[in-house]
């Protein structure tokens, strides 16, 4: 599919898409809690349809009733075929650590671009719990059933993803679980999401102040009903949009987030964006910004929007931490030097960090890399400049299936 942008006056109000982030994890969590759970205001999307399959072949019930789902959890059963989690790399990565038990064998397989994603530390860590598991080709097989406790070590510097999935099912191990961290934790805020929606379905952990050691006692989830915030890393493109295009109100934002990505509004702010807040809603208008300095460790998601904003601020950005990017549905670090340098933007790439010289972008023809992040990010400078195709803009449907609709 490919999508063409003209130039383009950005004026509107929109509703935040609910966390897709949010959205897994409460399927998550509902799943492994015994009785009927309720989603509310779900994000219906490729990846957290992903999700709703592969649970839904372990015997959970999940009914799409109006604007929530009904969860009927607590009883995985052994799957009659593979799981197959598409692209979705929290899905299999919590479905991986989900199969501890789960009685038998279980397959997970991966889409072709999700089978370049790291999996490794997290069946490390589940060999030290006792869990019989590991790679066939591009799946993971885990003989689950029982889950032993004592601890597990992996680092925290490669993948959030890992320790959320230890945490999610370590309450159902036989005897208490110590998780520790080898190395300082990437992505902080998705752990405090993580504790944040299980402690909602019932679970207390507790969390070393840096975050690098969990003690996870026993415990049983609690069903509950459990409401979905908007997303703050879909609605960063269209609050970009709004500061170099016109004028955008997002309304379904919790100010008082844990996502990570709300620090999206600080750097704003930093480049000078005139941006005003008011209840669960935020308005930016059109604003000359200035180039940024910038550390994204915690909040890699928002990578490609910082990166758009630099290529047309004046001044010369600097934006580090983004190693990580590297290994998410694209190279992201090396897609945008390639796709910015296309289009006029002069970008130094080294292996941490993105140096970007804000000037005049051109038009051009977009590869998006089959990466929704890039698709959604180079819509705004091709409503910038106009004569801009998005190549394999169908990507989107992975977090934000609307997009190019709200667009317009």
């Amino acid at each position: 599919m490919k999508v063409s942008l003209s130039k383009s006056e950005i004026r509107g109000k929109v509703a935040a898409p609910p966390s897709k982030s949010y959205t897994i994890r409460g399927l998550m969590c509902a799943a492994l809690a015994k009785g009927k759970s309720e989603l509310i205001y779900p994000l219906s999307s490729d990846d957290t349809e992903a999700a709703r399959e592969v649970l839904e072949q372990l015997g959970i019930s999940i009914h799409k009733k109006g604007d929530s789902w009904q969860v009927a959890g607590g009883q995985l059963k052994k799957p009659t075929k593979g799981l197959f989690c598409h692209d979705s790399a929290a899905t299999f990565r919590f479905m991986t650590a989900i199969c501890a038990i789960v009685p038998k064998k279980c397959q997970l397989l991966a889409g072709s671009t999700l089978s370049k994603r790291p999996v490794t530390p997290l069946l490390q860590a589940l060999r030290q719990l006792g869990v019989n598991c590991h790679t066939e080709d591009t799946s993971v097989i885990v003989y689950g059933g029982r889950l032993k406790g004592k601890i597990a070590e992996l680092p925290g510097d490669i993948s959030s993803q890992f320790v959320s999935a230890l945490l999610l099912i370590s309450p159902l191990a036989e005897e208490a679980i110590n998780i520790r961290l080898t190395s300082p934790p990437k992505s902080k805020p998705y752990l405090e999401m993580t504790l944040d929606c299980m402690e909602k379905f019932g679970i207390n952990i507790q969390a070393s102040k840096d975050f690098r050691k969990f003690e996870v006692l026993q415990q049983e989830y609690r069903p509950t009903s459990y409401q979905i915030e908007g997303d703050w890393s879909s609605a960063s493109y269209l609050l970009a949009l709004g500061v170099i295009l016109g004028e955008v109100t997002i309304v379904n934002l919790n100010l008082e987030s844990l996502q990570g990505d709300k620090i999206v509004l600080n750097l704003l702010k930093n480049m000078g964006a005139w941006v005003s807040i008011s209840d669960n809603s935020v308005t930016v208008q059109r604003s000359k910004l200035k180039a940024i300095t910038a550390d994204l460790s915690d909040c890699i998601d928002l990578l490609p929007t910082l990166a758009i904003l630099a290529a047309v601020a004046n001044g010369e950005s600097r934006l580090t931490g983004i190693k990580r990017a590297r290994l998410k549905e694209s190279n992201r670090v090396a897609a945008l030097r390639e796709e910015l340098t296309r289009m006029g933007i002069k970008v130094i790439e080294e292996t941490d960090s993105l140096t970007i010289i804000g000037s005049e972008p051109n038009g051009s023809i977009i590869d998006s890399q089959d990466d929704h992040r890039i698709a959604m990010a180079f819509s705004i400078l091709g409503a910038v400049t106009g004569e801009t195709t998005i190549d394999g803009a169908e990507c989107v449907r992975k977090t934000y299936p609307e997009f190019w609709d709200v667009l317009k």
